[in-house]
C-alpha cells in the first residue's frame, strides 16, 4: 500500500505537482539531512546539499525507474551533493586514493572489545566526526549508510583496494579516539 502511494506521489511529481514534490521532500528530508550532515559536519551546508540534492532530484526524476528503492536513490544525490560541497569548502578537488597509500600514523593494534565498554553513543559521534574528512565519509558510508566497497569506490572515485585501506584506517584511528576518550573518562571519575 505505501509503496504504490510513493508510485502516485513520484508520478505527480514528474508532472511538476508542487503538492507531491513537498509532500516527497516531507517524507524524505529528515533522513537526508542526517546523511548528509555526517558527511558535512556543518548544519547550513549540509542544509544546503540536501536542498540542491532535492532539486536535481525532481530535475532528474524522469530517469528514476523503480528498479530501486526511492529512498536509496536519493541518498545517493544527496551524498553526492555532499561531497560536492565538501570539495568546494575544501577548494580543492581531494585525489582520496593517494591517502591510501600513506604510511600508517601507527601500527594496528589489537584492541580488546571491554576496553570500549561503556562509550556513549555521543562518544562514539564525537570521535567520528572527529576524524578527518576522508576517514569520517568512507566510515560513515560503510558502517551507517550500507554501502559496499565498491560502491563506496564509485561514489568517491577512487579504487576498490583505496576504499578498503582507507576504512581500515578509519576504524583503527577510531578506536584510538576512543580509547583516548574512555582513559579521560576514567580520569575525571577516578583521577
Amino acid at each position: 500500500m505505501e509503496d504504490q502511494l510513493l508510485y502516485h506521489i513520484i508520478e505527480r511529481c514528474k508532472k511538476g505537482d508542487q503538492k507531491a514534490q513537498t509532500e516527497l521532500y516531507r517524507r524524505y528530508y529528515r533522513g537526508m539531512y542526517n546523511v548528509s550532515l555526517r558527511i558535512l559536519k556543518h548544519t547550513a551546508e549540509a542544509e544546503d546539499a540536501m536542498q540542491e540534492a532535492f532539486i536535481a532530484a525532481f530535475r532528474q526524476l524522469e530517469t528514476f525507474r523503480g528498479d530501486v528503492p526511492f529512498g536509496g536513490w536519493l541518498k545517493r544525490i544527496v551524498i553526492n551533493r555532499s561531497i560536492d560541497q565538501l570539495r568546494k569548502r575544501k577548494d580543492t578537488n581531494t585525489d582520496l586514493s593517494r591517502l591510501a597509500n600513506l604510511p600508517d600514523e601507527q601500527p594496528a593494534k589489537q584492541h580488546d572489545e571491554t576496553k570500549f565498554s561503556g562509550i556513549s553513543p555521543e562518544m562514539v559521534k564525537e570521535a567520528i566526526n572527529s576524524l578527518q574528512d576522508n576517514y569520517r565519509i568512507i566510515l560513515s558510508l560503510f558502517l551507517l549508510e550500507g554501502y559496499d566497497h565498491d560502491e563506496i569506490a564509485e561514489i568517491m572515485k577512487i579504487s576498490n583496494g583505496s576504499s578498503r585501506v582507507i576504512y581500515h584506517r578509519a576504524k583503527e584511528k577510531l578506536k584510538e579516539i576512543l580509547s583516548k576518550m574512555k582513559a579521560e573518562l576514567n580520569e575525571v571519575n577516578y583521577g
